[in-house]
């Protein structure tokens, strides 16, 4: 099974806990079935059978040990006080294999929980791992509450259904094999019966565990549904409630809650088969061999006396818990498998931003930015069509025109949040694609029209990226943007934490401290995407003057949509559609009477 040889590799990294784990439960496994063993001397103690030769004619032999204590034992049974010496040896050496056995079963359990909770430490970490690699562009496809469900929902479901089957997997084999042996030992005529028996019940378990997986993948894709609503509502609730909107959100919230709820319930039932089914297979085996068994001994035609006999029963009544949880197990795997997919089609998401395997070096930015010939297109609609452009060191450039003109698209081709469909982009006269993108993204800093700050310090906010950054460093760069003399105020000072998306913040506190990191990264390119068209006019007075101090002696790429921002730009880029459709500086493009001069017109009208 696929999800088995998943869990495996994981499992592969821990040999030596798995090998403790494995001899342990070995050894636990023996000390069972010697205890059970102990049931055929004390039967023939308690029903006199000892002058029969009872003792000798038991078939289960662990070598001399128990030739041994069968020989001591029938020397004892010739007086009464030796019969009650001899019971208490009995009792006394299943009492000791009873404590050893669950000794060595604790040990197993104490070295098997690393082994679970490493397997999904690394599951968690690699999942992690893998959406810090993915392009910005695998994010526009997907819910966020899909991928929060799978590290949350999909992992817990591994924890508790596959993971477990771990403890199945090793335990109950052992234990299966072991008390096999010993039903062998004492009858393979009866042993043969019961093994004829067992892949018929497989086949019952089997069927019903294929059906389970595939109620369990809905399952979880319901779960990410229904965690992408309650995120999309948290994160709108000020719209919600402008709108009057609650009793729609909660409407839609139910419908998804009722379907999960039907899910789950059928999910549920068809899990819980799995014991009912199991223990009227186990019994239905246990009735067959009584009757047979029985009718031999009764019949004289049976080599077993009634004690081994009994003590046949006893061992097989034990292999049925075993047979039991593994086939428990088998219905968890079979539930948890949905999930391990959903998991492992994350881990294994193809990384469309693909690195040079031996990446020319960069030292610095000395020359220019050139797109050439480049054009990029979604797999349903095209945003880019043969941009050239050419971004000389030093030069302001912005980049205006309507809502979906490829404005956003153009600037994140550079720092290679998306690849180029046609075309290259090249810095100093080489496709960044020859670059490994730490470096490439070293040369960059980025400020957006959202402000992304994090639950954390205005410290940690502003040097996110450069854990080598002193106190001394990090003020200076918030001085730079304008934003010391507010972080100053307040009580904790740099160390005051933002909350959540920085909501402690004002609109205009959020964008200085994104300044403050960009000019405490110092990159040589500066990425301004629309940075105060979302703020008031005294923010952005702040604001820009920051940005302005930020801009000094650097190449600026400028998303404007507020055109009175971009007046004084070393070039201006008007794109529609997809193209350049006009460029040059301001007065320029007022003169040529075309998109810009209407876009200038329709803003001044405001």
């Amino acid at each position: 099974m696929k999800s088995l040889r998943i869990i495996f590799s994981y499992i592969k990294k821990y040999p030596k806990l798995v090998l403790g784990y494995f001899s342990l439960n070995i050894l636990s496994a023996i000390f069972s079935l010697i205890s059970l063993a102990m049931l055929t001397p004390f039967l023939t103690l308690i029903f006199g059978l000892q002058d029969q030769g009872g003792f000798k004619k038991s078939s289960f032999n662990l070598g001399v040990l128990t030739n041994t204590l069968y020989a001591s034992l029938e020397k004892m049974t010739l007086t009464t006080e030796g019969k009650i010496k001899a019971l208490a040896i009995i009792c006394s050496i299943v009492v000791m294999a009873i404590v050893l056995k669950n000794i060595f079963l604790y040990f197993s359990l104490y070295i098997l929980t690393p082994i679970r909770n490493n397997i999904i430490n690394d599951m968690r970490t690699d999942m992690f791992s893998k959406i810090l690699e993915l392009p910005v562009g695998f994010f526009n496809d997907q819910r966020k509450g899909d991928i929060m469900s799978k590290l949350t929902n999909d992992l817990q479901d591994v924890e508790f259904s596959t993971i477990s089957f771990l403890e199945s997997f090793f335990r109950e084999p052992i234990l299966i094999i072991c008390y096999l042996f010993g039903m062998i030992s004492y009858s393979p005529q009866l042993s043969l019966f019961l093994l004829l028996f067992l892949p018929i019940a497989g086949l019952v378990i089997g069927r019903i565990g294929r059906s389970l997986k595939k109620v369990s993948t809905g399952v979880q894709i319901k779960l990410g549904e229904i965690l992408s609503t309650i995120e999309e509502t948290i994160g709108g609730i000020r719209v919600v409630k402008a709108f009057n909107a609650e009793a729609q959100q909660l409407n839609r919230f139910n419908q998804e809650n009722k379907e999960l709820l039907d899910i789950k319930n059928r999910a549920i039932r068809k899990r819980d088969l799995a014991s009912p089914v199991s223990e009227t297979l186990g019994i239905l085996a246990v009735c067959c061999v009584l009757y047979y068994g029985g009718r031999l001994v009764i019949e004289h035609d049976f080599a077993l006396s009634g004690p081994a006999f009994l003590t046949f029963i006893a061992i097989f009544t034990q292999i049925i818990n075993p047979l039991k949880a593994f086939s428990t197990a088998s219905y968890n795997i079979r539930k948890g498998a949905a999930s391990i997919e959903r998991i492992q089609h994350l881990i294994k998401e193809e990384q469309t931003i693909k690195e040079d395997p031996n990446p020319v070096p960069i030292n610095g930015f000395n020359n220019s930015i050139e797109l050439r010939n480049v054009a990029f297109s979604y797999p349903n609609r095209s945003v880019l069509k043969t941009i050239n452009l050419t971004i000389q060191k030093g030069q302001t450039v912005a980049l205006v025109g309507s809502s979906g003109a490829g404005k956003s698209t153009l600037a994140d081709l550079i720092p290679r949040f998306h690849d180029a469909t046609d075309g290259e982009v090249l810095i100093d006269g080489v496709n960044i694609k020859k670059y490994a993108l730490k470096d490439l993204r070293s040369l960059m800093g980025i400020v957006t029209q959202e402000p992304i700050l994090f639950n954390d310090s205005v410290l940690a906010n502003i040097s996110l990226g450069n854990d080598t950054a002193s106190a001394e460093q990090i003020i200076a760069a918030a001085k730079i943007a304008n934003a010391h003399s507010f972080i100053e105020k307040k009580e904790g000072g740099y160390y005051s934490l933002v909350g959540d998306r920085g909501s402690k913040l004002s609109g205009g506190e959020r964008q200085r401290l994104t300044i403050a990191r960009a000019v405490l990264k110092n990159p040589p390119i500066l990425i301004l995407d629309e940075a105060t068209s979302s703020l008031d006019t005294e923010s952005e007075k702040w604001v820009q003057e920051a940005i302005n101090n930020l801009m000094k002696d650097r190449t600026s790429i400028i998303i404007a949509h507020r055109l009175s921002t971009v007046r004084h730009a070393d070039e201006i880029i008007v794109l529609h559609e997809g193209e350049i459709a006009e460029r040059g500086k301001h007065d320029d493009l007022i003169n040529q009477n075309g998109i810009y001069k209407k876009l200038v017109t329709m803003q001044e009208m405001r």
